[in-house]
């Protein structure tokens, strides 16, 4: 964990040292991060990186995080309350195996994924194995994109699709290619005939 200082530039850096670097992080509750310096800066060069977004070409990507805090077993439940109350951190106990459901559950929502399981015709789903997809920003998860994710030839011979879950209206829904699935939804596909 803290702030990472890889390797050197070619000309070693004279105004900024790890401790300079981690005050000035500290100052802008920046915890965890991997800082590059391609040239010596000053201070005050690395403080204007630091509060631009983009006025020079750089950005600031943050990374969704869960914070898993473990030996629950031994502390109070008002502590434990309290924990539980903290936005993205999830209390568990490896040693009794406890919460590992929530745990799960708390990483599947905050990693954005979908968990589409597949019906083959005359069968019940298959619940073991889904198909992991990303949420899509801006295009959502499609049909045409689970489809792509199993076969790229799958959309030639495609019909329709039967789909049971959140995103069907009825049960089971006959959708086309541009559908938007939902977590945990039920497909089965339909191909053409010859």
């Amino acid at each position: 964990g803290g702030p990472r200082l890889p390797a050197p530039p070619p000309a070693a850096p004279t105004h900024i040292n790890p401790q300079i670097l981690k005050s000035i992080l500290n100052e802008y509750k920046i915890h965890h991060a991997e800082i590059t310096l391609r040239e010596d800066c000053t201070v005050d060069e690395l403080i204007d990186v630091i509060e631009s977004t983009d006025k020079i070409g750089m950005m600031r990507v943050y990374i969704p995080a869960v914070y898993v805090c473990n030996m629950i077993d031994k502390i109070s439940i008002e502590e434990l309350d309290i924990i539980d109350r903290i936005p993205h951190y999830v209390p568990i106990s490896a040693k009794d195996e406890w919460n590992f459901d929530g745990m799960l559950e708390t990483m599947w929502d905050h990693m954005d994924l979908l968990r589409i399981y597949t019906k083959p015709k005359g069968q019940i789903p298959d619940y073991n194995e889904p198909v992991v997809m990303p949420r899509e920003k801006l295009g959502a998860a499609s049909v045409e994109l689970f489809c792509n994710r199993i076969h790229k030839g799958l959309m030639k011979q495609f019909k329709y699709a039967l789909v049971w879950g959140a995103s069907a209206k009825h049960t089971p829904q006959r959708c086309g290619k541009d559908h938007v699935l939902e977590d945990e939804d039920v497909i089965q596909i339909v191909k053409k005939v010859g």
